[in-house]
């Protein structure tokens, strides 16, 4: 994966990448196992949980950055 992005949802971005998980719980997102998070977008659970998206967008790009 190269960047993550709003639009993406979040069952898909935990498949491509775990290491998502911890960032997302530290987030907030407590309810990563909700069969209904899975089909989430990225932007639309942050709106739910009061999370401003492009913090967390941010992130998840350095942690990826992080990786090279």
């Amino acid at each position: 994966m190269e960047r993550v992005e709003k639009n993406m949802v979040i069952g898909q971005l935990l498949q491509a990448d775990p290491g998502f998980a911890p960032i997302l719980m530290e987030s907030g997102m407590h309810c990563l196992g909700c069969p209904s998070s899975q089909m989430e977008s990225l932007s639309d659970a942050c709106m739910v949980h009061g999370i401003d998206s492009d913090t967390l967008v941010g992130k998840l790009n350095s942690y990826l950055d992080s990786k090279k």
